[in-house]
């Protein structure tokens, strides 16, 4: 069975959380303790009420996972989102990450969201060169803003025009008016392409 990417549900709530509690004893979370499956459930429940969260299913293992969620609390920031990607710890490298985004990055514009933007710990060249490489560029660095392991790290912050911003934009489309429509489908098609 070849690769999927789809949204996910509250029942993927255990793979996600496999996947990401070994980068919470690394700088590339700045969480110091896993969260439990309870909480990841519940991380996965806020986020899907209003922002896609992605996941790639190989042979139904859950291999890697992107969402997008809120930038910022005040009204202005709407229309712009933070992303993060994360794949399972020896599948990295295959394409999973840059597959997930290219689905992300083409669902996005279909809400009406218009800039997003991504945070990476450094040093970590594999995530910096997966930013760049989906169109991403540098805004700027919180210099020594983390203390995890014993040192503290610098925080680099990137941005992507997700598409033209207009004169008067409309306020973003919810997940449920986007999702299953033939555009979404080709949006998450867009990054199978890649696997």
């Amino acid at each position: 069975m070849p690769p999927t990417i789809r949204l996910a549900t509250l029942d993927d709530a255990d793979q996600v959380q496999a996947i990401y509690a070994p980068y919470c004893h690394t700088p590339i979370s700045f969480e110091s303790e896993p969260p439990r499956v309870e909480e990841m459930r519940g991380r996965l429940a806020k986020v899907l009420g209003h922002y896609p969260w992605l996941l790639c299913e190989d042979g139904g293992e859950v291999v890697g996972y992107t969402y997008a969620t809120q930038h910022r609390e005040r009204a202005a920031y709407r229309w712009s989102v933070d992303t993060t990607v994360y794949v399972r710890q020896g599948r990295q490298r295959r394409g999973i990450g840059r597959a997930l985004y290219t689905s992300l990055l083409a669902v996005l514009p279909l809400h009406g969201y218009l800039n997003a933007y991504a945070g990476v710990t450094l040093p970590n060249p594999a995530s910096v060169g997966l930013h760049e490489a989906m169109g991403f560029q540098p805004v700027g660095v919180y210099r020594q803003v983390g203390f995890k392991c014993g040192t503290w790290y610098d925080v680099a912050w990137y941005q992507r025009q997700l598409q033209p911003r207009p004169v008067e934009p409309p306020p973003p489309r919810p997940l449920e008016e986007v999702r299953d429509t033939e555009a979404w489908v080709k949006a998450l098609g867009s990054g199978l392409r890649l696997l």
